[in-house]
């Protein structure tokens, strides 16, 4: 979904807006050689990432809102599970607008309480099949109490100097990879990649495999 697609209109609206091509998952494929500024584009500075020495980070770019973030979640999900072991994934919600911040706190304090494992998932679910908006604190903490969560610890934890630390560092993420669009794909601190440049987010994962293993080789 391309950033300008993020109107001031309701979130059904903007589910009905078109952005990235999706297409079923089918990675399993040959090698194929991926060209820069094509499929996928070269940073004109290096992010510093928060990967430790030997490990290569992979960022996803996403937005609980979004339907092609939906679309790939089960996708990515499943890659996640498989990933090298010397790669660290990590999830980062976008603010193309002010209101989107209730659910970058919901991320990151379902992140501080241990529950982003159990409940991620549960919140696409939640916008796209039961047609919650959850775009609202208010909103949000009347979910999160029916899913057996302690609403007090959740409010607390969404308050946090921690929480609010990490909304600002997703920012700072967000504009040095010069996010467009989601879902996309921040690797090593060095390439992005999403599926108007791939073609599909299925593509641009194999465009970030390819990516990861000539960071891995030295060759990137």
């Amino acid at each position: 979904m391309k950033r300008r697609d993020f109107s001031l209109a309701t979130l059904s609206t903007a589910a009905a807006v078109g952005g990235l091509t999706w297409n079923a998952p089918a990675l399993a494929q040959g090698p194929a050689k991926f060209v820069a500024g094509k499929d996928y584009l070269k940073l004109d500075r290096v992010v510093p990432t928060d990967a430790e020495a030997g490990k290569i980070q992979l960022i996803e770019f996403f937005w609980y809102s979004c339907p092609h973030c939906n679309a790939f979640e089960p996708t990515f999900a499943q890659w996640v599970k498989n990933a090298p072991k010397d790669v660290v994934v990590q999830r980062v919600p976008v603010a193309f607008r002010d209101d989107f911040a209730p659910q970058q706190r919901l991320f990151y304090a379902l992140e501080a309480m241990g529950l982003l494992e159990k409940l991620h998932g549960k919140v696409f679910q939640a916008v796209h099949v039961e047609r919650l908006p959850l775009n609202t604190d208010a909103s949000i903490l009347a979910w999160i109490e029916k899913q057996g969560v302690d609403k007090t610890k959740f409010a607390d934890a969404a308050k946090s100097f921690g929480v609010a630390s990490k909304l600002k560092r997703a920012v700072q993420l967000q504009n040095d990879f010069k996010i467009e669009g989601v879902p996309s794909l921040g690797v090593a601190g060095k390439y992005y990649v999403d599926g108007t440049l791939a073609g599909s987010m299925e593509r641009a994962l194999q465009v970030a495999e390819s990516l990861l293993t000539q960071v891995r080789q030295g060759r990137a």
